[in-house]
């Protein structure tokens, strides 16, 4: 019997994003954070922009953990290639993001800069987000 050929990366099929997301849908590190309210793909490059967009308006000051993890290549073939001759290569990386995901958290920082801080982050994501405080914070 023939064996597949072995690859550096796991094919993986696109798969459905429904229902809720379980794991990850409370605050772990952080006092305040941000929660998907939609189900998307978010690439490596907007979980990076939003990153920059946030610490920089921290001035580095406090913490901020990203809790979400592009673990899902995105394969595509070439232009002007026919079909058949395999799957494409790896074109990007996504992290699925279903509705109660936490996606980055933030402490160390007063409620105002924290807020304002994860809006920037939220602008550069593809879907809705909503702002959440820890249920032990005291203002």
């Amino acid at each position: 019997m023939l064996q597949p050929k072995r690859t550096k990366y796991r094919k993986m099929q696109k798969g459905r994003m429904k229902g809720l997301s379980f794991r990850g849908s409370r605050l772990s590190n952080g006092m305040f954070g941000i929660k998907a309210l939609d189900s998307k793909f978010i690439t490596s490059r907007q979980i990076e922009a939003a990153r920059i967009a946030a610490t920089r308006y921290m001035k580095r000051e406090g913490m901020l953990w990203i809790k979400i993890f592009p673990d899902k290549p995105i394969t595509k073939k070439p232009l002007e290639v026919r079909m058949g001759k395999g799957k494409g290569a790896p074109e990007y990386f996504v992290a699925v993001v279903k509705p109660g995901r936490i996606l980055f958290e933030v402490s160390g920082v007063s409620i105002d800069i924290a807020k304002e801080a994860l809006r920037l982050a939220a602008q550069k994501l593809p879907l809705k987000t909503k702002f959440i405080i820890a249920r032990d914070f005291e203002a």
